[in-house]
């Protein structure tokens, strides 16, 4: 199937230009964060970084309803062009008082991680035949994982030798290759088709309302927004654990890479697993082997069982970004791809975003261990709720797919409906980097 997917035109193209993107966002996520504890020497100041950075999931809606009216193409070069030059502030830093511009900075990443993914999915829908878009998005976080063995890596060691400026200039650089890949496709020249006209405040929400009337997507997509409640506090909490080691700053680019290492072995597994068991219990696997990880950060008295136990958690992250970005793709009209996208943003950031902020004041009261206890429970509870909700509907094998009846959304028939991808025998009809979370889950930038 993988060859199938790289056979499609086009998508070796796009693979390539993404995988550049991608490498820049290895470098770069952890410089951002970095760059802050070292000129404040503040946990929690390092940890509002991320913050900032998902901030802009409150004006995810808005977002998405112009992704829904702009050719994808388009729409993805420009949004990859403006990226590269939002990096270009980051050369004016250079003492504590400047700390206000990576937040900034930050701010403007946060926007390009709710616009390009939207658009992206979009893309993805158009150029790929259903039955392969798992595939395409176990390739895009398998290499994106892999990046991590050698991003953060990098990215620490050129900022700690020339700064945090150079690592900014390479960032700018991926996301104009990411412009130029994207500029040479055929696909996602001309936008959807829109479906009957509505007011516009009617059309912003008709992403939440197709989520909403969706159960399975509704509820695997409450209980990322459970997990991420509780993951966020890992933010600045990874900086308490690398001092309760006795390592430098910089060593969390080595938590990054191991992270990576485990996450790039479940990758490979995921698209088979998810073929096999479903997008929904494989979101709950994903989720019980992350609170696996979190417990083991808890029990970790030796720096050789603190790195064991990171690699579980990196585990764990493939199965939930690829089984969740699927069932997503699947279920979604494309003429909605963009809102949808953006509305599954806004209710797993928003709770990230106050995960965050919690997190910062947490490191400052609270032991790591604790607060890495607490993390665990979540998403423990996370995945519990996700299995009890969609109880008796997780058994679905590749070979029992049906196509589902069209979906009603706000009293539309939607003009391409979705196939099913999960096996719901009582649905109703039309009743989604950081250290812990990888940024996240979405196909890319």
């Amino acid at each position: 199937m993988i060859r199938t997917t790289f056979r499609t035109p086009g998508f070796g193209r796009l693979f390539a230009g993404l995988t550049a993107s991608m490498f820049g966002d290895s470098l770069m996520l952890i410089v951002l964060s970095m760059w802050v504890k070292t000129l404040t020497g503040s946990n929690g100041a390092a940890g509002l970084t991320f913050l900032w950075m998902t901030a802009p999931a409150l004006l995810a809606p808005l977002f998405g309803y112009i992704v829904d009216r702009v050719a994808r193409r388009t729409f993805l070069v420009v949004a990859n062009v403006a990226s590269a030059a939002m990096m270009l502030p980051l050369l004016l830093v250079h003492d504590a008082g400047d700390v206000w511009i990576v937040y900034a900075v930050a701010f403007c990443y946060g926007t390009s991680f709710v616009v390009v993914p939207a658009a992206l999915n979009g893309l993805l829908k158009e150029m790929l035949a259903e039955d392969v878009l798992v595939e395409a998005n176990a390739s895009l976080s398998v290499t994106r994982e892999a990046l991590r063995l050698v991003g953060p890596l990098l990215g620490a060691a050129t900022f700690a030798f020339v700064g945090g400026g150079a690592v900014a200039m390479v960032d700018a650089a991926t996301f104009l290759c990411a412009a130029v890949a994207i500029a040479g496709l055929r696909a996602g020249d001309r936008p959807e088709p829109a479906g009957q006209p509505q007011h516009w405040r009617a059309e912003v929400v008709e992403g939440a309302t197709f989520i909403r009337r969706t159960p399975v997507l509704l509820h695997t997509t409450l209980a990322l927004a459970l997990a991420l409640l509780v993951i966020g506090f890992a933010e600045s909490a990874v900086y308490a654990v690398v001092e309760a080691f006795d390592k430098p700053v910089t060593f969390v680019g080595p938590l990054l890479t191991v992270q990576g290492a485990g996450a790039v072995a479940s990758g490979l597994l995921a698209s088979r697993i998810v073929r096999r068991f479903g997008e929904p219990a494989t979101v709950i696997v994903g989720l019980l082997v992350t609170s696996l990880g979190l417990a083991g950060v808890v029990a970790a008295q030796q720096t050789w069982e603190l790195l064991v136990t990171v690699a579980v958690l990196g585990a764990g992250l493939p199965l939930v970004i690829v089984a969740f970005n699927t069932l997503l793709q699947k279920r979604t009209p494309g003429r909605l791809m963009g809102r949808v996208s953006t509305s599954v943003e806004v209710l797993t950031t928003t709770p990230q975003a106050l995960s965050i902020a919690t997190g910062a004041l947490l490191v400052t009261l609270l032991d790591y261990r604790t607060i890495f206890a607490l993390m665990t429970l979540g998403t423990f509870v996370a995945a519990g709720y996700l299995a009890l909700t969609l109880r008796g509907r997780l058994t679905m094998t590749a070979g029992s797919e049906a196509p589902a009846d069209p979906d009603v959304v706000a009293g539309t028939v939607l003009a391409d409906p979705p196939t099913v991808t999960t096996l719901l025998p009582d649905q109703e009809v039309a009743d989604e980097t950081s250290w812990a979370t990888g940024r996240q889950p979405e196909p890319s930038r």
